[in-house]
């Protein structure tokens, strides 16, 4: 299979938000480094879709996802899924996120090129 792969570390859901006032109302709003790797991801998602002629799927697709780490520090891969499934949504792997089966197969450390590896799968 063709893996999408995606640079860097993906942001955790504890951290990849602030409060922001937009308007009269104050919102949770994804912080600029969460904001600059979900743009790089759709980015690196889209030119992979094109590449592979991935059509958007609007039935279940399994998401196998590996992860390289950059460092040993303590991370829980779950806590990253938000971020990952919304960018592969805008990255139109698929119409809606709700279709994502997401298997996190391992993860390891590669303090030279951390990254995640994605391979998809539609579950017909």
């Amino acid at each position: 299979m063709n893996r999408l792969i995606i640079p860097g570390t993906a942001p955790s859901v504890n951290h990849m938000y602030q409060n922001a006032k937009v308007g009269r109302r104050m919102m949770k709003v994804l912080k600029p480094k969460a904001r600059a790797w979900f743009d790089e991801a759709v980015l690196h998602t889209n030119v992979w879709r094109n590449k592979y002629r991935w059509s958007t799927a609007n039935e279940k697709v399994i998401v196998r996802l590996w992860y390289y780490f950059p460092d040993a520090r303590r991370r829980d891969t779950h806590n990253t899924l938000k971020a990952l499934l919304d960018a592969l949504e805008d990255g139109c792997i698929y119409e809606d996120d709700k279709l994502a089966l997401p298997q996190i197969m391992d993860y390891e450390i590669d303090r030279k090129n951390p990254r995640i590896e994605i391979e998809f799968e539609v579950a017909g």
